[in-house]
């Protein structure tokens, strides 16, 4: 009896301690759920924090810039006024003093007009400087998307645009250049694989580049994908030569363009278009001069087109800077490619030293015209995107600005009697 007692009172403190124990995992299971609902609750209170903190601070920013460019302006305005008044003081003493024949002619004397141009001239730069000067708002809220992202002009500019606040959406043609690219960004921008000769690629980035942006639509989109090779005397390029530069930086720009137009459209944005000062000068042979000049043309027909709906469209046109689009090796490569493709007779009249002479001219071009800061590009570029009166034209580099732009205008016997002079002659050249 007293056994049986006894194994009774021991069961039954048994299942006490087990209910004691159960207890105490329920509430330490408890705790812990409770532990990581706030953790996270607080993690999203904190990442929420951080983004208003970033917009808080670009608004300021903002505020501090345009305040500043608008203490400048009025000041600019009041010496003008003043000087207006100057001048309408002088004015009303002459006609006060002198006869009506005499007051009209001094009026309309030569150094009254001179000053007349000169105050009109002042008045449209100041005008100019100040509307140029303008930027857009809710920068934070606009999503830009970007071809060629994997190097030179493109991954510089995603790089910048990420940094002002901007929703980038970089297009890359490798898997590398993403990952070198979203490796020095912020978790804003994103990254998508595009090949602008594909269809399907174009397309698949649509579909991805709408689903980021939803109602929004797009701000503003840069074709700035391309390449520059073959480049060389025309006679030595086959079709295929002159095909593959066009589908990728003329045939691509368009296509991209009117697969993103829609979203573009959506949101009133931009349209920036990447040629070439060579697209203004031809002066290589192959695909690269023809299929920028295309780019200028399309740009300016598209322009005119959809200006009605509030989108802009702009070219930048940048001079020679050291991109891996204008290394040597591979330029020298390709030329050496291009010449053993040509016949015997092609080959005969040209001369066995013209390749080498040429090539020696190419490098002394590349190497004392080539700008280093790709800054230039990318600044015009991005003020095609902030600006609220963004040019139509941006040369950006000093070769474009003193040399290309001027030859453009120049009757075309100076750009060929100029290119007879520095390149090489062929062997059987008249």
């Amino acid at each position: 009896m007293l056994s049986r007692l006894l194994k009774e009172h021991q069961a039954k403190q048994n299942e006490r301690k087990e209910l004691q124990e159960r207890r105490r995992r329920e509430a330490i299971v408890a705790a812990t759920c409770l532990t990581e609902a706030l953790v996270d609750h607080l993690n999203v209170g904190v990442a929420q924090a951080y983004v208003n903190q970033r917009k808080l601070d670009h608004e300021v920013k903002t505020l501090q810039v345009q305040a500043g460019q608008f203490a400048k302006q009025t000041a600019q305005w009041i010496n003008m006024v003043e000087g207006f008044n100057q001048a309408l003081k002088v004015i009303l003493f002459t006609l006060t003093c002198d006869g009506l024949v005499e007051q009209m002619w001094v009026c309309i004397s030569k150094e009254h007009v001179t000053y007349a141009i000169g105050a009109c001239v002042l008045l449209w730069i100041f005008v100019w400087l100040y509307r140029d000067s303008l930027k857009i708002d809710r920068i934070c809220e606009k999503y830009v998307f970007v071809t060629g992202c994997d190097s030179g002009f493109g991954h510089l500019l995603c790089r910048k645009l990420d940094k002002h606040g901007f929703r980038v959406l970089a297009g890359c043609l490798t898997e590398t250049g993403a990952d070198d690219l979203k490796r020095v960004t912020g978790p804003y921008l994103k990254t998508c694989i595009l090949d602008v000769t594909s269809t399907a690629s174009i397309q698949k980035a649509l579909e991805w580049t709408q689903e980021e942006v939803g109602d929004k639509g797009l701000w503003g989109i840069v074709n700035n994908a391309g390449r520059s090779l073959p480049m060389g005397p025309s006679e030595w390029m086959r079709i295929e030569d002159f095909q593959s530069t066009l589908r990728t930086n003329l045939i691509g720009v368009i296509e991209t363009t009117m697969n993103f137009l829609p979203i573009v459209k959506k949101a009133r944005g931009r349209i920036v278009n990447i040629a070439s000062v060579l697209g203004r000068v031809g002066v290589n042979g192959g695909g690269y001069c023809i299929s920028k000049s295309g780019v200028e043309s399309f740009s300016d027909c598209l322009r005119r087109d959809i200006q009605c709906f509030g989108i802009k469209v702009c070219i930048i046109e940048p001079g020679f800077f050291k991109t891996q689009m204008t290394s040597l090796q591979p330029l020298e490569k390709e030329l050496h490619r291009l010449w053993q493709q040509l016949t015997p007779e092609v080959k005969d009249s040209y001369g066995e030293k013209y390749l080498e002479k040429y090539i020696k001219i190419q490098r002394v071009i590349m190497n004392a015209i080539c700008d280093s800061d790709l800054s230039r590009v990318t600044n015009c570029m991005e003020h095609a995107l902030t600006a609220a009166h963004p040019r139509t034209r941006y040369s950006p580099g000093w070769d474009a600005k003193l040399l290309w732009i001027p030859l453009s205008y120049m009757p075309s016997c100076v750009v060929d009697i100029g290119l007879r002079l520095v390149m090489p002659r062929p062997a059987k050249s008249i």
